[in-house]
């Protein structure tokens, strides 16, 4: 085995060109330039598209030039906005007038063309300051979410629960709990819509609020849920909304009641019949229907749950990531996993679809949230 020299080598150019190099492949330039030719495409169909299908016109090929370079200069602050004006004046006077050939008789014409480069080249050095600031902020955002989560496994004598959770992004919307009470466990998981630090933020809410209704009153899955509702719809501004699945399992019973508001469908093993069910029940997405509708319509189950037995619950991110040539992991797998695995401990039955997960995607990262936790009752 070769070791590597950790000894502190000198720096030189050698050392800065290996610097400057790393993380070049072609996946990440792949990778990247895609997602970056894809925010271009949406501020050009914010800054033109949208106001010609509001005109019902094209517009000129100049307004359409003008429009997005204003709406591209509106991202800026007013200093960066004027420095970024300026350099670009600047440019297009300087070849504007070596063109007319009367360059010359301006004094501060040789000038404009350094101006120019010199102005864009510190606008862009400060927006990397800035965006390194902002990724700082982030990972530490990152960091208190992900210490939130509940540990990955929680084991009692009659009840195992093992997780997994990944986020798409730095931070995620997907939530997961694992809650333990005197009378019993909560498991909730849910999927708040959107993706990225607003839906991080709602997450964190959303599972401050679930901690203090348990702690609070022991609610039933559906009373936990409707309480949920009428906190999203306590604010009419707030057009966002929440999938999920809550179950309570009791101590020392050979149940659990169970409840689903618009979320994936949790795969259930039956040891004693070797075969899976789909845990089907009917409700509206948290935040899509006033509080007394989805008290009609949210509908509550008891399933049987005897030693040898599992539920797998997830988010839309595991049956939904896809591998190089776009197709779907889908439901059919997990519930193949399931047929098979289903009578093994928690941790082994998530190993083996995190392992089922990474093989399919291959070398492709998943654009959702993936979220998935498995309890099992274990035999005796």
């Amino acid at each position: 085995m070769g070791l590597k020299n950790e000894a502190q080598s000198g720096y030189g150019t050698k050392k800065f060109y290996q610097e400057y190099v790393s993380g070049m492949s072609r996946e990440r330039f792949s990778k990247e330039l895609t997602a970056d030719t894809e925010r271009l495409k949406l501020v050009y169909k914010e800054a033109v598209e949208d106001i010609e299908r509001q005109q019902g016109q094209q517009l000129p090929g100049h307004i359409k030039m003008l429009r997005l370079f204003s709406d591209l200069a509106q991202r800026l602050n007013p200093t960066r906005r004027l420095i970024f004006g300026l350099g670009s004046i600047s440019f297009v006077a300087y070849y504007l007038l070596n063109f007319l050939d009367i360059i010359q008789y301006f004094l501060i014409g040789d000038l404009l063309l350094p101006f120019s480069f010199l102005s864009m080249f510190m606008l862009l050095l400060i927006e990397l300051l800035e965006k390194s600031d902002v990724q700082k902020e982030i990972d530490l955002a990152r960091e208190i979410q992900l210490s939130l989560l509940p540990g990955t496994s929680l084991s009692k004598d009659n009840l195992e629960v093992y997780s997994f959770a990944h986020t798409a992004k730095e931070v995620g919307g997907d939530y997961l709990d694992v809650i333990e009470t005197e009378k019993g466990t909560y498991v909730v998981v849910a999927d708040v819509s959107g993706k990225g630090l607003s839906a991080a933020l709602y997450m964190v809410r959303l599972q401050a609020l679930v901690n203090l209704i348990i702690e609070k009153e022991h609610p039933s899955p559906k009373e936990l849920f409707l309480q949920l509702n009428n906190y999203i719809k306590s604010n009419s501004k707030d057009k966002t909304f929440v999938t999920g699945c809550a179950a309570f399992f009791p101590n020392d019973e050979d149940h659990f009641e169970y409840i689903r508001a618009g979320h994936n469908i949790p795969i259930y093993y039956n040891k004693e019949r070797d075969t899976t069910f789909k845990l089907k029940a009917n409700g509206f997405a948290l935040g899509m229907a006033s509080t007394k509708l989805l008290d009609k319509n949210l509908e509550v189950k008891k399933f049987q749950f005897k030693p040898g037995d599992s539920v797998l619950f997830y988010t839309d991110g595991l049956n939904e990531s896809r591998n190089e040539r776009g197709e779907e992991y889908g439901e059919d797998r997990i519930e193949s996993l399931m047929e098979i695995y289903g009578s093994l401990h928690a941790k082994t039955i998530i190993g083996k679809v995190q392992s089922s997960l990474e093989a399919f995607i291959g070398t492709v990262s998943p654009l959702d949230d993936v979220t998935f936790t498995c309890v099992h009752r274990p035999e005796k």
